[in-house]
């Protein structure tokens, strides 16, 4: 089993709709440690505004338990009900995507 991943995952949410996706949010991050599919490190979540504008940002940080485990999330049934409730909820801006998930692997640089 490789080391985990860090997933930031950046979602540019609708004006107005920022209280329905926190909601989905809360109840993402449970049902991926439900499955196994994440490490025992907390979830965490911000709440910010775009750089350029005024429009809702959310930044939600966690640590796929393995390489696999985001493609596995991809496959359940559970996971997948929560990820297209997300999807209108968030539009493109300035020519970016809706969502945007870094997967990043911890460094030394000392």
């Amino acid at each position: 089993m490789s080391e985990p991943i860090t997933a930031i995952a950046h979602y540019r949410v609708r004006d107005g709709h920022v209280d329905e996706f926190l909601d989905l949010v809360g109840r993402h991050g449970p049902i991926l440690r439900k499955l196994g599919l994440v490490t025992d490190e907390p979830t965490r979540v911000y709440l910010g505004h775009e750089k350029e504008s005024a429009d809702p940002l959310v930044i939600e940080i966690f640590e796929w338990i393995d390489d696999d485990a985001a493609g596995r999330a991809h496959t359940h049934p559970e996971v997948s009900e929560v990820w297209e409730a997300m999807d209108p909820l968030c539009e493109e801006r300035a020519g970016r995507p809706s969502m945007e998930f870094p997967h990043l692997r911890a460094v030394s640089v000392s």
